[in-house]
């Protein structure tokens, strides 16, 4: 009997990868926050990335387990610093910017230590891991500094940052669905 377990890596990409490109076309300023960003970090950034992240846990890859499970928790947390205050009947206290920026500072310092757990494995998983680590930065200093321009710039870095996660993603899901690598990575 093979007890084979399916590779939870794309799924986690894919929920990471997608979710952040559409965020970041909002950033970019292409259109508002909708309900659409919100799902999708809710279920997709949100819950389907702490169910790889148990699966890894499961593989016993401890890196893959922090990364999914820290990064689905963002985007739930992310979606209720939004929500939260509008559902709370005018008792919820809207986080200010400023504040926001120390959040993904946060996160920046977290992503920081992440890629540099990214040594030594594929080019593409450092690419990831870098160009987030550079979008938190870039979207704290937004917060910050109130800058548009940043905001803009974070947005485009951003999209860049999601697409090569879906990437990463399909290369996983090729190389094993045809039984050799079909995208470098």
């Amino acid at each position: 009997m093979d007890n084979k377990l399916a590779n939870p890596a794309p799924l986690g990409l894919m929920g990471f990868g997608m979710t952040t490109v559409l965020l970041n076309i909002h950033n970019a300023g292409f259109f508002p926050v909708s309900a659409m960003v919100l799902a999708m970090g809710i279920f997709y950034g949100g819950i389907a990335q702490v169910i790889a992240g148990i699966l890894e846990f499961k593989k016993g890859n401890t890196f893959g387990m922090t990364a999914f499970t820290s990064y689905g928790m963002f985007w739930l947390t992310l979606v209720a610093l939004w929500l939260l205050p509008e559902i709370s009947n005018g008792k919820g206290i809207k986080t200010e910017e400023a504040y926001m920026g120390w959040y993904l500072f946060m996160w920046g310092v977290f992503t920081f230590f992440m890629w540099i757990g990214t040594f030594g494995k594929s080019f593409c998983l450092q690419f990831i891991f870098f160009s987030l680590w550079i979008l938190f930065f870039l979207l704290a200093i937004r917060d910050w500094s109130g800058s548009a321009l940043v905001g803009t710039i974070a947005g485009y870095e951003g999209i860049i940052c999601g697409l090569s996660a879906i990437y990463l993603a399909m290369a996983e899901v090729l190389e094993e669905a045809r039984g050799k690598k079909i995208l470098p990575f």
